[in-house]
């Protein structure tokens, strides 16, 4: 357990061992967080007036009957949730602590509680307990925060990347706030850059940055504002590196030099995870191969599991397209195991070519949608006995029975098509797979029919 901020972050900024202040040696990420609320870069649906992120940031730390709630902070990485506790820590007559889920726990929770109470009570102060990555708590250590938080012994401020009806466990949620916040617009991001390259807690004016550099800084930030100072701060340094004697001037090469990848807003086990792949198989569905090939592209570079990847993509050779383009399932197959025999990073080019195929092949779902007819039936009870003919004879006393009794050999039929009963009795009739004339389905329609009306007789 720790102090989010020291006695000296209130007054005046130390001095490192070289009489500089020891602000200007750290992360220019952190150089740049905003001290008030009205610093921060956007959230604005959080931050207007009356709203609990603002009143927790400028109420007064002494206990009342009516005071801010706990919250929990739900967004992307980069969005501001960290930046917002820090706000809060700045406000006047509340103590601030910090936990993080990675290292605490159980007993470094009751003793924040146990702290937090007495200083109430004794002094009529307020705590503030920022918990960070709230989703690593198990259930114990979640359910060790709420005799506090129902109680208000303190006011928690939770931050997670994960949605938290999944991850934080209800008790917490009903007496929380959730907020969630936005991946910041490209505007956001430009707006933050340009304070930093100005700004005297920043690069202080030191160099210019080209229009291609700052916008080739904000794309390739994907609206995480700590990855776009931290890519600013590395091309800063090229540029910085290259000083002719004269007033540096940050360019596109630069910048491309320093940072040669952009962010993938992608987390494996949270919401973006089902977001994306998701999208990728509605993609698939809509036959739009371009969409697809991006969502692929996203989670390969994201480091998603390959193999799960393959796993989804035979499934929606069967789902969507199904008997329109038999040959899908064959390819999703084979690229699945080609995926296992070879490995990444070549194995991406066998899924992409299952896409490719899958995306603009011909769609249908009647084989899928059959079944679940099927299934429908038998779970609301149809589906009488076997019809004797079609039973098992093979065992002795079967035939005197009636098993296999009147059955046809449908080899020996013309076509090896034999006129016969084969549902049972309640389901005779009963057409659940209805082709669609898509792809090859408009060739088995048209046999379907022929093969139905032979087989019940009618034709």
């Amino acid at each position: 357990m720790a102090d989010l901020f020291s006695q000296d972050d209130a007054g005046e900024s130390p001095l490192d061992e070289n009489g500089r202040p020891a602000y200007t040696m750290a992360p220019l990420a952190v150089r740049m967080r905003p001290r008030t609320v009205d610093d921060v870069v956007g959230q604005q649906h959080l931050l207007g007036p009356g709203q609990p992120l603002r009143t927790l940031a400028e109420s007064s730390g002494e206990p009342s009957a009516v005071g801010p709630s706990s919250i929990i902070l739900w967004g992307p990485p980069g969005t501001g949730k960290t930046t917002l506790a820090h706000v809060i820590a700045n406000a006047p007559g509340r103590k601030f602590v910090e936990l993080s889920a990675i290292t605490a726990g159980v007993k470094d929770v009751r003793r924040v509680m146990d702290e937090a109470l007495q200083r109430r009570d004794l002094h009529r102060q307020g705590t503030v307990l920022f918990l960070d990555e709230i989703h690593r708590f198990n259930k114990a250590q979640q359910d060790a925060l709420l005799p506090g938080v129902e109680n208000r012994w303190v006011i928690l401020v939770a931050a997670t990347t994960e949605n938290p009806s999944f991850s934080v466990v209800s008790p917490l949620l009903s007496r929380s706030i959730l907020l969630t916040l936005k991946p910041l617009q490209e505007t956001d991001i430009k707006g933050l850059l340009e304070r930093a390259i100005r700004d005297e807690r920043g690069l202080g004016g030191k160099i210019d940055v080209d229009a291609d550099a700052l916008d080739y800084l904000v794309r390739i930030a994907g609206g995480d504002a700590r990855r776009a100072l931290t890519s600013l701060e590395a091309a800063a340094g090229v540029a910085l590196g290259e000083d002719n004697g004269e007033r540096s001037v940050l360019h596109l090469a630069q910048a491309e030099q320093a940072i040669d990848k952009a962010s993938v807003r992608y987390d494996r086990q949270g919401d973006q995870h089902y977001d994306v792949i998701s999208a990728f198989i509605k993609s698939i569905r809509g036959s739009d191969v371009d969409a697809a090939l991006h969502y692929l592209a996203r989670m390969i570079e994201a480091g998603e599991d390959p193999r799960f990847l393959a796993r989804r993509i035979i499934i929606s050779a069967s789902e969507d397209i199904g008997m329109a383009d038999p040959t899908a399932l064959q390819t999703a197959v084979a690229a699945a195991q080609a995926v296992q025999l070879i490995g990444m990073p070549e194995g991406r080019i066998m899924l992409a070519q299952a896409v490719v195929h899958l995306a603009t092949a011909p769609k249908s779902n009647a084989s899928y949608m059959a079944l679940d007819q099927a299934i429908a039936d038998v779970r609301s009870g149809k589906g009488t006995d076997v019809p004797m003919p079609l039973r098992d004879a093979h065992y002795p006393g079967a035939k005197g029975l009636g098993h296999g009794k009147g059955y046809i050999y449908a080899h020996d039929a013309p076509h090896s098509i034999a006129p016969q009963q084969y549902p049972p009795d309640d389901l005779v009739g009963r057409d659940y797979y209805e082709p669609t004339h898509n792809g090859a389905e408009r060739e088995i329609s048209a046999r379907l029919e022929r093969l139905r009306g032979i087989v019940r007789g009618q034709g």
